[in-house]
């Protein structure tokens, strides 16, 4: 083959540095697109996580219609437990699944609710009721001992309420 023709295939095959950033950007674009579009299994994953019991200090004397702030699993994690009207109790993180506010319960509307962005969960399973979150709160797994203590025994990521 004459050294003219060689050259001459191989510039033919090379992509110019333009060429390739565009396609690139197109096809970064189109997998961007398709992964907004397809459901988001970390968003929908339960996971649970067994932590040391803690028994919840006050939760027997807790009113219904009521609640209690504490710390779960750590002192740095804060966490509420609600005593529902019909006496059934629930415990969230208290961190807001949007940004991290705190999220306190609303005696008049019987939900949890966040200030800063008007967020609303279900005071029963932990789900988005209203607002900008996109997730349910994390649920505190609750166990129910002798006398009416209540303990927190593990931390479910994602998922509604589960009373063991």
């Amino acid at each position: 083959m004459k050294p003219e023709i060689a050259r001459n295939k191989i510039s033919q095959s090379q992509i110019t540095r333009r060429t390739f950033c565009n396609r690139l950007l197109l096809s970064s674009s189109g997998l961007l697109v398709a992964s907004a579009l397809t459901p988001d299994s970390a968003a929908h994953a339960h996971a649970q996580v067994a932590y040391p019991p803690v028994k919840i200090q006050g939760a027997e004397t807790l009113m219904p219609s009521s609640s209690l702030y504490f710390t779960y699993p750590r002192r740095r994690d804060p966490a509420i437990l609600v005593r529902t009207v019909d006496g059934e109790y629930h415990a969230y993180s208290q961190t807001c699944s949007h940004l991290g506010c705190s999220v306190y319960f609303d005696r008049a509307r019987r939900r949890l609710e966040c200030p800063c962005h008007n967020g609303a969960f279900d005071v029963q399973t932990g789900l988005v009721a209203n607002g900008p979150p996109k997730r349910p709160l994390d649920m505190i797994v609750l166990q129910m001992r002798a006398d009416g203590e209540v303990w927190a025994v593990g931390r479910t990521v994602g998922a509604g309420t589960v009373n063991v």
